[in-house]
């Protein structure tokens, strides 16, 4: 089974750029991690700084997605 979140790490921002000779080389900087959303394919909006902390909340949405899921089944009348 595909878990629905998952972690990722975060885009990088950009912080300004640095010109070597004719180039231009973009300086960027790590913003930490996302938690992706496998059904909507979108990355949800909030950045954590480590890893952990982003892995504990995508664990509390899977575990909230699952819960959701068992009270429909059971919400559900029997044939």
């Amino acid at each position: 089974m595909i878990l629905r979140f998952v972690v990722v790490p975060a885009i990088p921002t950009e912080t300004g750029s640095v010109r070597s000779g004719t180039r231009f080389y973009c300086e960027t900087a790590p913003i930490g991690f996302n938690i992706y959303d496998n059904e909507e394919k979108l990355r949800l909006k909030t950045d954590y700084q480590t890893r952990a902390e982003a892995e504990s909340a995508c664990l509390e949405l899977n575990q909230e997605r699952l819960q959701s899921m068992l009270s429909e089944c059971e919400s559900m009348p029997t044939l």
